[in-house]
Parts: structure tokens; C-alpha cells; sequence
């Protein structure tokens, strides 16, 4: 079942309108980070704290059906917000182009997490960068679908 609740647009003016473009279009504009060309899904989430929707456009990285989601900020000292939204509650929303599907997010480590991180990279090579930036390490999620498929 889809999340539901009371949508509240991002404070970035860039976030809430690539969030509009990609749901109004139906995922055929707006898939794409600004200016890079790289392909972006968007992901409805539970903020935390408010309990309100959120929702976030990230680079898009995928393997057999799953989903990266990879906690940079651009190499920030601190993670995103979603990322502590992620943690309160698993359940999100993601949409690839046209396709609306229902997943489960999990903080990937160890071995699992290196796997993923080139994969991350590889779709989005600045991220080996934003690691560079910061003396956190960037969490990385893993997608699921919540259905098992």
C-alpha cells in the first residue's frame, strides 16, 4: 500500500521543482539531475519528525530490482535528512520514469555496502568525491521491494 499522508515540498526551490516536473509529466521530464544528463528517481519517505511526506529526487542506481540510495549531501559533514527518516521508518515510495513501486529501505555495511557503493559510483562518479570531502562515511541503502519481487 502506497504511503500516504500530507505532502510538504521541500524547503529547495530546485527539489520541489524537479519533484513536480517528474510526478506532473508522469516521469517523463524532470528525470534527469539539473544540468548532468544522469537519470534521478524520486522518493517519497515519512519525515521523522513532522510525519509529513517527503519527497526527494536521487541518482538513479539500480540492480535486479533494487535501488541505491546513497546518503552524500554532496560530501557534507552531515547526512541528509531522509536519512533519518529512512531509519524511523523503512517504508518508501519509489518512482523510476512512469513506474510507481513500493519499497523497503535498509542500511547496507561491510562487504554489501562496498558492492553497492561501486555501483553508486559508477552511475554518479562525483560520489567517490563527496567521500573525499567528508569524515563520514556515506551511508548507503538498499532498496527492496516491499512485495519480495
Amino acid at each position: 500500500m502506497p504511503i500516504e499522508g500530507e505532502y510538504e515540498p521541500s524547503a529547495a526551490a530546485w527539489v520541489r521543482d524537479q519533484v513536480a516536473e517528474y510526478e506532473s509529466s508522469g516521469g517523463a521530464r524532470g528525470t534527469t539531475l539539473r544540468d548532468t544528463g544522469l537519470p534521478v528517481v524520486i522518493i517519497t519517505n515519512r519525515g521523522a519528525r513532522s510525519g509529513k511526506l517527503r519527497k526527494t529526487p536521487l541518482m538513479r542506481v539500480e540492480h535486479d530490482g533494487r535501488y541505491a540510495a546513497v546518503a552524500s549531501q554532496g560530501g557534507a559533514p552531515t547526512h541528509p535528512f531522509w536519512y533519518y527518516n529512512f531509519r524511523a521508518d523503512p517504508r518508501v515510495d519509489l518512482q523510476d520514469g512512469p513506474v510507481k513501486r513500493e519499497f523497503v529501505a535498509r542500511e547496507v555495511t561491510g562487504d554489501e555496502r562496498s558492492e553497492w557503493w561501486k555501483r553508486a559510483v559508477a552511475a554518479y562518479p562525483p560520489y567517490a568525491e563527496y567521500q573525499e570531502r567528508t569524515s563520514r562515511e556515506i551511508p548507503v541503502f538498499v532498496l527492496e521491494p516491499a512485495d519480495g519481487a
